[in-house]
């Protein structure tokens, strides 16, 4: 596997070797030696899966108790995936990284604790899967706004479209006035 750390180093591309032929392909998604050896160790408590129609936008989530890594993946479709750190004393707080992932690109993005994180469906839909080094505790989850002008998160909306929101997501506070990590 290939771990590519982004502007925010702490949040890494992983890209899997895929071994394929004209019958399908193989490739490995986890192995704790190889993420160790990277410097991702921590334990996954919970797998989660979701699937997102085309222009839905769901995030950008956090737990403020019981914060999760996670290590999340497309096999079906195209989303744009975001992480942004909300760690008061880190030297890239306020910040964020955007990644591709797709079925085709089989990459996978880490996305560590005290981090923000939320994506955006560019395809038809999308199957999203992620692990979480945390359970879901849902009296801890907050959200931010998606479209914090703070953040300036360079969301690539189809035809410019607002995206499909929740009610909890269209209505988070701005990262000023959000919960943060210490």
């Amino acid at each position: 596997m290939k771990f590519t750390p982004t502007k925010i180093p702490d949040v890494v591309v992983v890209e899997p070797k895929v071994f394929g032929d004209h019958r399908g392909f193989f490739m490995e998604t986890w192995q704790a030696q190889v993420f160790a050896k990277a410097g991702i160790d921590q334990p996954f408590v919970q797998d989660n899966h979701s699937r997102s129609a085309h222009g839905i936008l769901r995030g950008l989530h956090y737990q403020i108790k019981h914060p999760q890594g996670k290590l999340v993946r497309v096999i079906s479709g195209e989303v744009f995936d975001v992480a942004v750190d909300i760690r008061k004393r880190s030297p890239t707080f306020g910040q964020w990284v955007g990644e591709r992932l797709s079925a085709e690109n089989h990459r996978m993005l880490w996305v560590p604790p005290g981090f923000a994180h939320g994506f955006y469906v560019i395809s038809e839909f999308a199957e999203f899967l992620y692990k979480c080094t945390e359970f879901y505790a849902p009296e801890h989850e907050r959200s931010i706004l998606w479209n914090d002008p703070t953040l300036a998160i360079a969301w690539p909306l189809v035809n410019g479209a607002t995206p499909i929101l929740s009610a909890k997501d269209a209505n988070a506070p701005l990262l000023q006035n959000a919960e943060m990590y210490g």
